[in-house]
C-alpha cells in the first residue's frame, strides 16, 4: 500500500532562515542556493529548522511508498511550500525560490498558499487511489494547512499520535529514534482528533 508524506514548511524569518539570505554568506548551504543548480529543498529546510525538520526528512525518506506511475512525488515525501504546493524533498531550489518564499504568508486565507496546495493535494489523492494513505508530519493544531489538507482528504489524512502535547524537537527526537528502531509510529485520522494533550514523559536519550 502506497504511503506519502507532508512535511510541514519550515520558518524563513527566524534566525537561521535570515542567514540564508544575508548578502556575502558563505557557508555550504547559503553558498549551493546562489548557484544554478541550487539545493535540495529539505536539506534547506533541515538547516532552517534544525533537528525537527531533520527528523520529518529522515523519517519520511525511510518510510515513504510512493505510489506506482507518480514519478513527480519522487519517493513519496513531499514538502508543503509556500506558494508551490507540494514538492519532493530533493527538489533542486535557488535562492531566488527561497525569496519567493518568504514573500508569501503561509496561513488558510491566502490564495497564493491555499490554491496551489488544494491543487496539489488533489492531483495526490488521484495518484494514490483508494487504498493509499497521506500522514502530515506537522503540528494539526494549527489550521495553516491542515484545514485545506482535510478538505480533500478527509479521514484519509493521517498524523503520527504520539504528536500530541510535544513540542517541534521533541517531534524530532521522537522521528528520529523511530527510525534508529526501523519502526514507524501508530497513525489516526487529523479529522475528528483530538489537536492538543498533555504533555508527555521526555524522550530517553538516544543511542549514538
Amino acid at each position: 500500500m502506497a504511503r506519502v508524506f507532508l512535511l510541514s514548511p519550515a520558518r524563513l524569518d527566524g534566525r537561521r532562515g535570515q542567514m540564508l539570505f544575508r548578502q556575502g554568506a558563505v557557508f555550504p548551504i547559503a553558498a549551493a542556493l546562489r548557484t544554478r543548480e541550487g539545493c535540495a529543498i529539505g536539506d534547506v529546510f533541515a538547516f532552517v529548522s534544525g533537528l525537527y525538520f531533520r527528523g520529518k526528512l529522515t523519517y519520511a525518506s525511510a518510510f515513504a511508498r510512493a505510489p506506482a506511475g507518480a514519478a513527480w512525488m519522487g519517493r513519496g515525501a513531499l514538502v508543503i511550500t509556500p506558494n508551490r504546493g507540494l514538492v519532493p524533498v530533493d527538489t533542486r531550489i535557488c535562492l531566488e525560490h527561497l525569496e519567493g518564499f518568504a514573500e508569501t504568508d503561509i496561513h488558510p486565507d491566502e490564495p497564493a498558499f491555499r490554491r496551489p496546495l488544494e491543487r496539489d493535494a488533489r492531483a495526490l489523492a488521484d495518484a494514490l487511489g483508494p487504498d493509499g494513505e497521506v500522514v502530515l508530519l506537522g503540528s494539526i493544531a494549527s489550521a495553516k494547512y491542515v484545514d485545506a489538507l482535510v478538505g480533500v482528504f478527509r479521514t484519509r489524512l493521517l498524523f503520527p499520535t504520539d504528536f500530541v502535547g510535544r513540542g517541534d524537537m521533541s517531534r524530532g527526537g521522537l522521528l528520529l529514534r523511530a527510525v534508529d528502531a526501523n519502526a514507524e509510529l501508530a497513525y489516526a485520522p487529523v479529522h475528528g482528533a483530538v489537536r492538543r494533550g498533555t504533555r508527555p514523559a521526555k524522550l530517553t536519550p538516544r543511542r549514538r
